[in-house]
């Protein structure tokens, strides 16, 4: 009996579909974390922010949420800004599902150099990190920005009209505020930059809590993602 054999046509569209399929695995969040780097940061708060971001992706309590999630998988990236040209992806977008992959991830922010230092350009840090959905690798349940500052905007466009413009298109935006030298801060935030969703802000008095808030944080968002998911499932078609 004549054994059927691939055509190359059939051959050729199966190359051209693979990476269709690739790009359609779903996640349950992507999120940005939009990390200042202006002026006001020194080298050692600089420092500290990176390690609060890493030290959150080895703590087992957060592996274990993201685990739980409908895909059981994040997309992360992290982005520098500081004025108003000044806003650098410094870890591009990863995919974290398990210990190995939070490992790569965390080297890679390590390994990572500062790009920048200037004035505090938040509206352009939400513009950049919209620019960067649009390269989302992965198909999300959900977009979150992280934008952890130490200061109020002070040039580029203003931050709630980006704001909700972000939000409008589906996206949450939750802070985490340093109060270290504008004990304000939090209320700046509050009013002009969170939003969305869930969009929640986190007050830090200094950098040396960062490392902790910052854990705290991606366990809440991790959550409001696997609830949304969750509540998605339970509402009922429309016929």
């Amino acid at each position: 009996m004549p054994v059927a054999r691939p055509t190359a046509a059939l051959m050729l569209a199966s190359l051209l579909l693979a990476p269709l399929a690739a790009r359609a695995a779903t996640v349950d969040l992507a999120l940005v974390f939009a990390v200042d780097v202006s002026e006001s940061v020194d080298a050692e708060e600089y420092e500290l922010q990176h390690e609060g971001i890493a030290r959150a992706f080895e703590s087992q309590p957060l592996l274990d949420a993201i685990k739980g999630g409908a895909h059981g998988a994040i997309d992360v990236l992290v982005l520098e800004w500081s004025d108003p040209e000044k806003q650098v992806v410094t870890v591009d977008w990863m995919r974290v599902s398990d210990k190995a992959s939070a490992a790569d991830f965390t080297a890679k922010l390590r390994a990572s150099k500062r790009s920048s230092s200037g004035l505090t350009a938040i509206g352009n840090a939400l513009l950049a990190a919209q620019a960067a959905f649009r390269l989302l690798p992965d198909k999300a349940a959900r977009q979150v920005v992280d934008v952890s500052g130490d200061g109020i905007a002070n040039i580029g466009p203003p931050p709630q009209a980006v704001r909700d413009e972000m939000v409008a298109a589906g996206i949450t935006i939750n802070g985490l505020a340093i109060l270290k030298t504008e004990p304000w801060l939090s209320s700046y935030y509050d009013q002009y930059v969170v939003g969305g969703p869930g969009g929640f802000l986190v007050q830090v008095e200094d950098f040396a809590s960062f490392a902790q808030a910052m854990q705290q944080k991606l366990l809440a968002e991790v959550a409001a993602a696997r609830r949304e998911r969750h509540a998605a499932t339970l509402q009922p078609q429309m016929q």
